[in-house]
């Protein structure tokens, strides 16, 4: 099948929500719930209890070509953590912490203002004794829970996750639970060429 025939899909995954079209015993929600078309598959995942862009297609190898660090795919996040972190804790970010025993690669952490979206559904646990911030993190990585871990190895527990960007394709307007078939312009700003 040529990239010409092929489906590639871009939905923004509710919280709670599986990167997968089977259940697991859990009480989360699947992907065969959104009407997606036949015979595609999420490119890569999102934790249940992390939101925003989820690409799928039905185009075989697709997912090493996105995946893999050699081809630089920066995805981009935006973290609500606990507590404000220093500038020694965004530094340490940028340059790799040790998770699970291995050091991530370089990445790119900076304050962010707090997005103009909506609520969490459920909330994040809010603690008035603790201020929180938001960053937005990019990585050619994406280890499982990676952004959670280390933003954990900082002191800096993650409370919301949301991937906004993927290559140069943004999640944009797209709403909640909604999901858009992407033409060639918005499949070369994902894959760069």
């Amino acid at each position: 099948m040529s990239h010409n025939d092929a489906v590639l899909l871009a939905f923004n995954k509710p919280y709670g929500v599986l990167s997968q079209f089977t259940a697991d015993g859990s009480p989360n929600r699947t992907l065969a719930e959104f009407g997606f078309p036949a015979r595609v598959y999420p490119l890569g995942r999102l934790d249940s209890d992390s939101e925003g862009l989820l690409l799928l297609s039905d185009e075989a190898g697709l997912n090493t070509k996105l995946l893999s660090p050699k081809h630089a795919h920066w995805r981009t996040y935006w973290v609500q953590v606990e507590g404000i972190p220093d500038s020694a804790a965004l530094e340490a970010l940028s340059k790799g912490v040790v998770v699970q025993g291995e050091k991530t690669r370089p990445a790119k952490a900076r304050f962010l203002e707090a997005p103009n979206i909506g609520p969490r559904v459920p909330p994040i646990r809010f603690r008035k004794a603790v201020p929180d911030s938001w960053l937005e993190i990019e990585l050619i990585e994406g280890r499982n829970r990676q952004v959670r871990r280390m933003t954990a190895a900082v002191g800096h527990p993650t409370l919301r996750l949301i991937r906004v960007r993927i290559g140069a394709f943004e999640l944009g307007d797209l709403s909640l639970g909604n999901w858009k078939k992407l033409g060639e312009v918005e499949r070369r700003l994902v894959f760069g060429r």
